[in-house]
């Protein structure tokens, strides 16, 4: 697979300077610009629906996970009522391998924020985030990231998944 330079588009800008800051590690960087991606998802992710999921996994025969993953439930409807958070299934659905349930986020203050939030809050919830491209595998497969101890998913029911 062939990956686009992550540096298209500066290709003639001037150079960065080397110089360290006071803290002895860091760079300097000069002031510019701040990032679209802080107002907007950048492409491919469309967020015509909603940008971001996280499915938040729990072990249903666990019965203190079980307790937490439905006070955490609760604590999310409360805490970011601004989402789109999914009903608590207690069983494995569609390509995910267990009980869980889902939040969506809708612009990117969102997405840093329930992130930020889950790193502290999640117990020992694992948590998949995966970005919505219009491709479900890709999604699910290969543009995911995990907080917690990765599970795998049944591949063969995203090739099914309409976006």
């Amino acid at each position: 697979m062939s990956w686009e330079s992550p540096l298209k588009g500066y290709e003639n800008a001037d150079s960065l300077p080397t110089t360290i800051n006071p803290d002895g590690k860091s760079l300097y960087n000069p002031p510019g610009p701040k990032s679209a991606a802080y107002d907007e998802f950048p492409k491919p992710i469309d967020s015509s629906n909603n940008g971001f999921d996280f499915h938040i996994y729990y072990i249903p025969n666990d019965e203190n996970e079980t307790k937490f993953a439905r006070e955490l439930h609760e604590r999310v409807r409360r805490e970011f009522p601004e989402l789109r958070i999914y009903k608590f299934w207690d069983k494995a659905v569609g390509p995910h391998p267990t009980a869980m349930f889902e939040v969506n986020t809708f612009n990117p203050h969102q997405t840093g924020a329930f992130f930020a939030w889950l790193v502290v809050n999640r117990g020992p919830c694992s948590v998949l985030i995966h970005p919505n491209t219009g491709d479900g595998y890709k999604d699910h497969m290969e543009l995911a990231t995990w907080m917690g101890r990765p599970w795998s998913l049944n591949a063969d029911k995203l090739k099914r998944i309409p976006h």
